[in-house]
């Protein structure tokens, strides 16, 4: 029988990170939250926790721009699986507190895009609090910093908040996709239904730089998922690209798309091969 597994994830307690990392985790599991993606990343690669699960992108917000900084700049790690989690958001207040004016109302940035239409046609006086995750928006409601806080169902029960609205997002088929991060100490087999993520450094940005890239997988006939530029940090003008593909980097034509972007590419650095979830699925 295998040891439990010690997992980091973006906490507090009653993240959405938590709700998705419950669906997949085992019986005896370790699940220990982390203020950050940075720090949930950071514990895998000191050797505080086996793997980190952290989210990526959601369906109606785009990408979570700390992940993939941290997968590309920071100390490699490999991803070795993902999930999904259909995402709703719920306005909380302290029970106590039900019948008072509410004046400032927390959340995760993510989360107060997804919801600023309830809050500006029902609450257009009250100012939004920018909080690390929706569960620490709930959490810290009893420290009095503000009135109410947006969150998941899931953060409400954990800490006793009382949901006055439920369904508050303007896309009720928002999905947010999270990956299992680790050591890269093992290599994921094939399974015929796989997702492969790189990133890949162009050195300097210049004309036609993004159309070398692309048409090195259309060449194999390579289908991309995702694709994201961002910067390095080093200087204006210097940037690279998180790209998701479909297929293994066992399969001959993602190798071969490899092989193609190592001679146009300043380097290339492999994220990983590992079992595609269907989009909008949860696993």
């Amino acid at each position: 029988m295998s040891a439990p597994t010690r997992y980091a994830y973006l906490g507090p307690e009653g993240t959405f990170t938590e709700a998705a990392l419950r669906r997949i985790c085992q019986p005896g599991d370790e699940l220990i939250p982390y203020a950050n993606v940075t720090a949930a990343l950071n514990a895998v690669r000191s050797g505080s926790a086996d793997k980190a699960l952290v989210p990526i992108e959601n369906s109606v917000e785009g990408v979570v721009a700390r992940t993939l900084d941290e997968l590309a700049t920071g100390e490699p790690l490999l991803i070795t699986a993902e999930t999904t989690l259909p995402v709703s958001f719920a306005l909380m207040i302290l029970p106590e507190h039900e019948g008072k004016p509410i004046t400032r109302i927390a959340t995760h940035p993510h989360a107060e895009a997804q919801c600023r239409s309830y809050v500006a046609r029902e609450l257009p006086g009250a100012e939004m609090i920018e909080t690390p995750s929706t569960a620490a928006a709930a959490q810290q409601l009893g420290e009095g910093k503000w009135d109410a806080a947006i969150a998941a169902t899931f953060a409400a029960e954990k800490y006793g908040r009382k949901i006055i609205a439920s369904n508050i997002g303007e896309n009720e088929g928002a999905v947010t996709r999270f990956i299992v991060a680790e050591k890269p100490h093992i290599t994921i087999d094939p399974t015929g239904n796989d997702r492969t993520s790189l990133v890949a450094y162009i050195g300097r940005d210049h004309a036609g730089a993004l159309l070398e890239i692309l048409t090195e997988f259309a060449k194999q006939g390579v289908n991309l998922t995702f694709i994201q530029s961002r910067p390095t940090g080093l200087e204006l003008g210097h940037y690279h690209f998180i790209i998701d593909v479909e297929g293994h980097i066992e399969d001959a034509p993602v190798r071969a798309a490899l092989d193609g972007l190592t001679k146009i590419c300043e380097e290339i650095r492999f994220l990983g091969s590992y079992p595609r979830v269907n989009d909008g699925q949860g696993k």
